[in-house]
């Protein structure tokens, strides 16, 4: 299984980053760093400057053919500043347009929002895009974690940090399915 993480250069909530990427690796995955430039991403601790993370390729390099899916970590600079980056939005809608799981947590969907692909889903998130969500045209839920299956493709959503656990089981189930299906389908 081979995931694609998707980061600003500035913002990522930490623990949202590397909860999932360990959860990844340690099911046997490739988890790779994708950001709108090279070099190293900051990560944040809420507010407080945390690690910074080695870039693997950057969002105008990368193909969407090469991931079984797509992880969105939150923070509330990361999902802001990736909404405003052409390739990045480009990449996300993408993982829709062929089908692919796509995984994201707290803020995250504000660049979901971005890529016009939430009419008609359902999600949950952190509760203060909940306005922004039901206004892109999708149903906002309050759970730890939703999966919504509409449109060809999977969204699994989680609201907030204390919710890892359940967000990463459930996008792992469904990033092996889509790593175990044939190719092409």
């Amino acid at each position: 299984m081979q995931a694609a993480f998707l980061v600003a250069p500035a913002g990522v909530e930490q623990m949202e980053l590397t909860d999932p990427w360990r959860a990844v690796r340690d099911a046997g995955g490739t988890p790779r760093l994708l950001s709108t430039v090279g070099g190293r991403v900051q990560a944040f601790h809420h507010l407080d400057k945390a690690d910074s993370f080695a870039v693997d390729q950057t969002v105008g390099e990368a193909s969407v053919s090469d991931y079984d899916g797509l992880v969105l970590p939150g923070g509330v600079a990361n999902p802001d500043a990736l909404r405003m980056d052409r390739e990045a939005v480009r990449f996300v809608r993408a993982f829709f347009d062929t089908g692919r799981p796509v995984a994201a947590i707290c803020h995250a969907p504000w660049t979901l929002i971005e890529a016009g692909v939430l009419p008609g889903r359902t999600l949950t998130s952190w509760p203060s895009l909940a306005t922004d969500i039901r206004n892109a045209g999708a149903t906002w839920v309050d759970e730890p974690v939703f999966i919504c299956r509409n449109g060809g493709n999977t969204l699994i959503t989680s609201r907030k940090p204390d919710d890892l656990r359940a967000f990463d089981e459930a996008f792992l189930a469904e990033f092996t399915k889509a790593a175990a299906a044939p190719a092409g389908g």
